[in-house]
């Protein structure tokens, strides 16, 4: 982070262009159905993390409400993580209700029909009388991979990129964080009434910080930078990331405070060697944030559920089990402040929501420092346009 102040030229980002957003966007439930298509079913979104899947037979079962779909995601006997649609081949019947566990087969409880890991038909009762093949039943497949420990998942029949190529350079440096090691993690929900796009914007940009987090933002918030803007932003693709200022005259935190964030610098998911210390910020297309400090380094996943709900998938990630008093209490500390954070921002967030939804704006404006919510929009654009276009 940089202690001295140096503003991003105002002409930076014309590329961009300058024009505002169609208000729409963020309320029309027929835009937010074309995003689901264009976009979400087409895109590598989180599913989740490797420690999840220790061994053979491990699984885990996932909703996506934009696809309407349920999906079990399992590492099979030979080692090799595989997704399919949790449904039933007979009869469509969702198949696994458990949220994770172990085994090495899955029965549907309508008709016994069991399958393996592999997701093929092992038996069904009086299958000779369906006058067609086992081979013909397995369960639907759902393209899987992982990249730095994180487990992505996509729902288009052939993707257009594999998960490396699509997250670009951010794949390499994924792979230098303590995600590719870590064992454990802590994790909590919050569900906004607001459009998904709302909800990712609060989190891409610095300009409410003042009114928002005088408190909890104060490491950004300074003299020379009375607003607590990034010195910088790139972006990769349809990914982007941004440099944060660091207020060199904050003042001391709380001695409790003070107190936790050395123990979890010193008990961080980072300690080991292998590990670069330093900040992490990725905003990876189309909903997932990666950030970290020496710290801790933690993912929050934008999960849309309609055109004006989403929920907030938060985990905290740590390499071993706490293994002192002070350890778990580092750890539980960190993730509190990080909560207390997204509780501050949780109804701004509706009341702009509420604000689209009166229909009183046709559009809505974004400044410099907020190129990063312009992005996202422009990227969405793009592949929606795709999509019309029949790629």
């Amino acid at each position: 982070m940089t202690a001295s102040y140096e503003p991003v030229p105002d002409d930076a980002f014309a590329w961009l262009g300058h024009d505002p957003i169609p208000a729409a966007a963020y309320t029309d439930p027929a835009h937010y159905a074309l995003e689901c298509e264009a976009v979400f079913k087409r895109a590598w979104v989180l599913a989740g993390h490797e420690c999840e899947f220790p061994e053979a037979g491990s699984f885990v079962v996932r909703d996506f409400a934009f696809a309407r779909a349920s999906i079990i995601i399992v590492r099979g006997k030979d080692g090799v993580l595989r997704a399919f649609h949790n449904v039933c081949t007979h009869r469509g019947t969702r198949l696994v209700d458990a949220a994770a566990g172990k085994g090495q087969t899955f029965s549907c409880p309508y008709h016994m029909w069991t399958f393996g890991t592999d997701g093929r038909l092992l038996s069904a009762p009086d299958f000779e009388r369906f006058y067609i093949d086992k081979a013909d039943c397995s369960l639907k497949p759902v393209h899987v991979e992982s990249c730095g420990g994180l487990v992505f998942v996509n729902f288009a029949r052939a993707p257009k990129q594999g998960l490396a190529e699509f997250l670009g350079p951010f794949a390499e440096q994924l792979g230098t964080t303590a995600l590719a090691r870590a064992t454990t993690f802590a994790e909590y929900f919050y569900e906004v009434d607001a459009n998904w796009k709302l909800y990712m914007d609060n989190f891409q940009e610095n300009y409410h910080l003042r009114f928002i987090h005088p408190n909890t933002g104060a490491a950004a918030i300074g003299q020379d930078n009375p607003l607590g803007y990034p010195t910088g932003y790139a972006f990769f693709g349809p990914h982007r990331q941004q440099t944060l200022w660091k207020n060199p005259d904050m003042a001391m935190p709380p001695p409790l405070q003070a107190r936790a964030m050395g123990l979890a610098a010193r008990h961080a998911a980072v300690e080991d060697a292998g590990t670069p210390r330093g900040k992490v910020d990725m905003k990876l297309f189309p909903n997932l944030f990666v950030i970290g400090q020496s710290s801790y380094v933690f993912t929050h996943c934008v999960q849309p559920l309609s055109h004006d709900r989403t929920r907030g998938w938060i985990r905290m990630y740590w390499i071993g089990e706490d293994t002192s008093a002070s350890q778990c209490f580092a750890r539980e500390y960190v993730l509190g402040m990080i909560r207390d954070v997204h509780a501050e921002d949780r109804g701004v967030i509706q009341r702009g929501q509420i604000g689209l939804q009166s229909g009183a704006l046709e559009h809505i404006h974004f400044q410099t420092h907020e190129v990063l919510c312009r992005h996202l929009n422009v990227q969405l654009a793009d592949w929606i346009a795709d999509y019309r276009a029949g790629g």
